[in-house]
């Protein structure tokens, strides 16, 4: 018999792996509470809510979050529709090239960002957009369309078509079908898609920079922050904000599919 436990030395490895990506966050939530006169030291002299009274004072910092949840918001939505309508198209049929297509929808997330948002400028440009709102909103979605396309398809995957045909032979219409079979099994993972996919956009700054042109997302704010050292107590701040505020829907989606084990994600 094997044991079930895991042997200690990949337990330490584990644990060592999380203290090592997470150490630099704690790092910047501490200094978001130090104290004002001792902004730069080390150990942090005091706590202090200063710096967050200072961060809602300022209006850059106030149009960037305004910009960034509007961007979220619409990528989301558009990437609701369309990675939903994908999933259901590539689960009710097998035609050839569908697995071309599966792999096509999942490449914007799988290559660098810096690729795609080289992609997505080149073809603004020859479409003569010039980059902006809705260029950011549609190069949100393109990879956020991934992550709702996943979820919906894994949950397509674990649904009998049979209930689609026995809500047919009942008398009820597509619509119907629809409304009363297909959403209700697909509730918790559109929920857990949206979510995810709102937390990816909302900090997003490679495929953002390239197609932002004269727009300041959030990630972006927090970028240009990069060169203004008189300004860390305060950009220390917005970055704690910005991680609690993405990691709220993760951790959301996490536990909504959690019990799923056919998932996107679950196997990895």
């Amino acid at each position: 018999m094997h044991s079930e436990h895991p042997p200690l030395f990949l337990k330490i490895a584990a644990w060592g792996g999380v203290i090592f990506l997470h150490f630099p966050l704690v790092i910047i939530a501490l200094y978001a509470f130090n104290t004002e006169d001792a902004a730069f030291s080390f150990p942090p002299k005091g706590f202090t809510l200063h710096w967050f009274s200072v961060a809602a004072g300022r209006s850059d910092i106030l149009d960037a979050v305004m910009l960034s949840v509007k961007v979220a918001a619409l990528a989301t939505a558009l990437a609701l529709v369309l990675g939903t309508l994908a999933a259901a198209a590539l689960w009710r049929r097998e035609f050839f090239g569908k697995n071309a297509i599966s792999l096509l929808l999942l490449l914007p997330i799988a290559l660098p960002g810096i690729i795609t948002g080289i992609a997505l400028l080149t073809a603004f440009k020859t479409l003569n957009f010039e980059p902006g709102f809705l260029t950011i909103v549609v190069g949100h979605a393109t990879f956020c369309v991934v992550v709702v396309f996943n979820n919906v398809i894994a949950r397509f995957r674990r649904t009998a078509y049979s209930l689609v045909e026995a809500s047919m032979d009942l008398g009820a219409d597509g619509w119907q079908t629809f409304r009363h079979v297909i959403l209700p099994n697909l509730s918790t993972a559109l929920l857990a898609g949206g979510m995810l996919a709102y937390a990816l956009s909302f900090d997003e700054i490679i495929v953002t920079t390239f197609t932002a042109g004269h727009e300041r997302t959030l990630p972006l704010w927090l970028l240009n922050q990069l060169g203004r050292p008189r300004d860390v107590p305060v950009t220390n701040v917005v970055a704690l904000l910005v991680m609690l505020v993405t990691m709220i829907p993760i951790l959301g989606a996490w536990w909504l599919t959690r019990d799923g084990e056919m998932v996107a994600g679950g196997g990895k």
